[in-house]
């Protein structure tokens, strides 16, 4: 076996795959670039934190239950002009999450709430902080689920301790009274400690008409109104303005 040959399964072996898909590609470098070995040896070990990295976010993401790819690079903030940029650029900062503040994206379908809700959380993920996305649907059904399996206190767990909170479609219909619990229980475990992202294509005024008890509904709303940016989106949906594009091109 020659010598490069065993370094690779050494590499293998220590599983530092990082390394092993840039080794030829470093070693090439080094030679014609004259590098020292311990310049050869950086870049080796910062191909294999880079790979760690991504794998991590990647997981992240995936726990998060962040699906396809809408990120704050993808969004096309030219599509609508009551969207301003500058504003979501200084909530991409993050710094919202270190004061725990909340965000409220409204407007009616398809103007690009439920896209700066993920790119905002898929930047979370990629300073490797916990994310929890849901649909307000499935949110319901996950909290039903794991009543009847007897997992709901390991479920609201995550959602006191997620870095971020994303519920989609926010208010979209009432709620029962064991629900309206949960989601008290978890909006008041946040308060001032966590910060959540609440979309919807309802004026904050009807969201109290979700909830059963009144009293309840007076408490959420004050915890998650405290200190909260409310973003309001105008326009047409995107989606229908490219389909009808599309149907002229």
């Amino acid at each position: 076996m020659s010598n490069y040959a065993q370094i690779k399964e050494q590499l293998k072996n220590l599983k530092l795959t990082g390394i092993i898909d840039y080794l030829e590609l470093r070693i090439k470098q080094a030679e014609e670039s004259q590098l020292a070995y311990t310049e050869l040896l950086s870049l080796l070990l910062d191909d294999e934190l880079e790979l760690r990295r991504n794998r991590k976010i990647d997981r992240l993401i995936s726990i998060a239950g962040l699906k396809g790819n809408q990120t704050l690079e993808s969004f096309d903030f030219r599509a609508n002009a009551s969207i301003n940029a500058v504003h979501i650029r200084e909530l991409a900062t993050l710094r919202f999450i270190e004061k725990a503040e909340n965000i409220f994206l409204l407007g009616p379908t398809g103007v690009g709430k439920t896209h700066l809700a993920k790119a905002l959380a898929h930047l979370a993920c990629r300073k490797n902080l916990k994310v929890c996305f849901f649909s307000f649907a499935n949110l319901i059904a996950e909290l039903t689920k794991a009543e009847l399996s007897n997992k709901i206190i390991s479920l609201l767990g995550r959602l006191y301790k997620s870095d971020l909170l994303v519920i989609d479609d926010f208010a979209h219909k009432k709620i029962s009274p064991q629900i309206a619990e949960y989601l008290y229980t978890v909006v008041d475990e946040r308060y001032a400690g966590g910060s959540i992202i609440f979309t919807s294509n309802r004026v904050i005024e009807d969201w109290v008409g979700i909830f059963p008890d009144p009293v309840m509904a007076n408490a959420i709303m004050d915890r998650i109104a405290h200190n909260a940016h409310q973003i309001t989106i105008k326009g047409e949906s995107y989606r229908k303005k490219k389909t009808i594009k599309n149907q002229n091109a």
